[in-house]
């Protein structure tokens, strides 16, 4: 991972304008920070998503109309909290079916299984460990219909041309009649998604600022975080939330294990997220794009956020 990160940390610092990637928030640290973010009462995309898989998984699971015993490949399961009353409800009804989590860090697997087999010790579960894309390979090949699932609006944070590789990607390694249910955000009043991500708490700018923390840690950096701030804007015409820290003053960081100083301006930004807001109408035609058919959108109460069920 070092490698990787001291690569893109490198072009996206001495790129004309400078960026860095949204997925190494997640350190240990950012983490923790990021389960701060998901309980505060102004971020609704956990609830409403949780909301969803608890209140509708009876009708999910008879949506997905497969008569014979399937898998459930999860795609980045993370800690599995949201799937949980899905797997419940399925384990419950005594139907036979396979779980298969994927994620590329082993510790988060083991605590994953290991509290999945406490609390629901009829479970099937495989685990894996690694690339979606290798794993989702051998699915091609098994008998059984399968259901994707790519939750937690994950999709909103890649750029439209990205958003639709991806997807056909999954398409590609996908058997037909096999389904994806896909968590995304949707368009709504821009007051609610601003408070979401431009928190009065401080909290998602700490969540930015350890980026800098993180890299001044590994990459032997001097960042001084208290000469950045961090703004966030939504467009509700595109639908992008997009995140930025900000140079309070013209500044010069040494990166020692890049051999490299970077020169920053007054006021210059750094973009660190992208976080899309689709309409229902952009999801049908994002699914027709990748080569999917929409089934079903599932909404929460509020018509937040949903959980959309495409099929091959």
């Amino acid at each position: 991972m070092t490698d990787t990160f001291a690569k893109d940390v490198l072009a996206g610092l001495t790129a004309k304008n400078k960026h860095l990637s949204s997925k190494y928030f997640y350190d240990d640290n950012g983490s923790r920070i990021f389960q701060e973010i998901m309980n505060m009462p102004e971020y609704y995309l956990t609830d409403a998503e949780f909301e969803i898989l608890s209140m509708q998984s009876r009708q999910i699971i008879e949506a997905l109309e497969f008569s014979q015993p399937f898998n459930i490949i999860e795609l980045g399961a993370g800690d599995g909290f949201k799937t949980f009353k899905l797997l419940e409800n399925l384990v419950n009804q005594k139907i036979d079916f396979k779980y298969v989590p994927i994620d590329i860090s082993q510790e988060a697997m083991d605590i994953l299984t290991k509290r999945l087999k406490e609390r629901l010790p009829d479970l099937n579960i495989k685990p894996q460990v690694g690339d979606y894309f290798e794993i989702l390979k051998v699915n091609r090949e098994s008998i059984y219909p399968s259901l994707l699932l790519f939750l937690g609006s994950n999709i909103g944070n890649y750029q439209n041309d990205k958003a639709i590789e991806l997807l056909k990607l999954f398409n590609d390694n996908m058997k037909d009649g096999d389904k994806l249910l896909i968590g995304m955000d949707l368009k709504k009043n821009p007051v609610t998604i601003h408070n979401a991500y431009y928190d009065k708490h401080g909290i998602t700018k700490r969540f930015n600022l350890n980026l800098l923390l993180r890299i001044n840690r590994e990459l032997d950096a001097d960042f001084k975080v208290d000469d950045f701030d961090f703004y966030c804007h939504y467009n509700p015409d595109n639908g992008e939330v997009k995140s930025y820290l900000v140079s309070l003053r013209e500044q010069k960081v040494n990166i020692k294990k890049l051999n490299k100083t970077i020169d920053f301006g007054y006021h210059e930004l750094i973009w660190t997220e992208l976080s899309k807001k689709y309409s229902l109408q952009d999801i049908k035609l994002l699914a027709e794009e990748t080569k999917f058919k929409l089934n079903y959108n599932f909404l929460d109460c509020k018509h937040f956020f949903t959980d959309s069920l495409w099929e091959k």
